[in-house]
């Protein structure tokens, strides 16, 4: 074993100072270990941050929280594809390794981006359930297993903004919410206390940047990292929000299904 020779990992990162400069390129090559994945070769320049040339150079700043992909922090476009970094399997990688921020949110700094723009989107559709003075009113309704199941699937996302990187209708030119907090207002809608504020949040993603800016590209579904069936989910409020239209153009006071 000692006589086999040092093997390394090639990689190549789109770096950039702070939110104003102008993105640049760095090469690295880190000492191979077998099952890294691409945090682990993040933490290797981390502590020895020279490049290939030899030049030293500042530590690269990402985000990273859980290392287990339920987190959704790590979130970067590795190989040209958005992903989590913590499942990104170095072996499993074509080389060089080329790490990117994800272009649709704004960059803080190298493979760091502000993903404020998905939780203002679910401020906009309030993805919660409303339960301010309703504790004392014992338990609310059963949900059956099998609703339970698919909500289950719905409730996995992990706001990590991969399936908003891979969606072309969303960017700088448009305010289109995304795949995320479209598929959200179904799971909180779902709900038995949260259907009190259905009309809400059907509302909210009938106006401007909503609903209708979808094109249907089907990226997003492809791209998620937790299989969420988000154009499902799409399709599912198309119809909701048809019957949400009929009911504030006609003023029924009767929930309609």
């Amino acid at each position: 074993m000692g006589n086999e020779a040092q093997k390394y990992v090639e990689v190549e990162v789109q770096r950039q100072d702070d939110s104003n400069s102008n993105p640049y390129w760095e090469k690295f090559r880190v000492p191979y270990r077998p099952n890294m994945n691409v945090i682990s070769v993040l933490m290797a320049i981390r502590e020895n941050p020279v490049t290939t040339d030899g030049k030293q150079t500042t530590p690269i700043a990402w985000n990273m929280n859980c290392l287990e992909e339920v987190c959704g922090a790590c979130s970067m476009v590795i190989n040209g594809r958005p992903r989590q970094s913590c499942s990104a399997l170095v072996d499993q990688l074509e080389q060089p390794l080329k790490l990117q921020p994800m272009s649709t949110f704004p960059v803080i700094r190298d493979l760091q981006i502000d993903r404020s723009r998905m939780f203002d989107s679910l401020k906009k559709v309030k993805a919660w359930v409303p339960i301010d003075g309703s504790y004392d009113l014992g338990e609310g309704p059963r949900i059956p297993e099998r609703k339970r199941e698919w909500a289950y699937e719905l409730s996995k996302c992990m706001t990590c903004g991969v399936c908003l990187e891979s969606c072309p209708n969303v960017n700088s030119h448009s305010d289109f919410i995304g795949p995320a907090p479209l598929s959200q207002v179904r799971l909180f809608n779902s709900h038995p206390t949260g259907a009190m504020n259905k009309d809400v949040r059907l509302n909210a993603i009938m106006g401007e940047g909503g609903l209708a800016n979808c094109g249907n590209a089907q990226n997003c579904v492809a791209a998620c990292p937790k299989g969420i069936p988000l154009t499902t989910s799409i399709a599912a409020l198309n119809r909701a929000t048809t019957v949400q239209m009929f009911r504030n153009f006609f003023g029924s006071d009767h929930m309609v299904d």
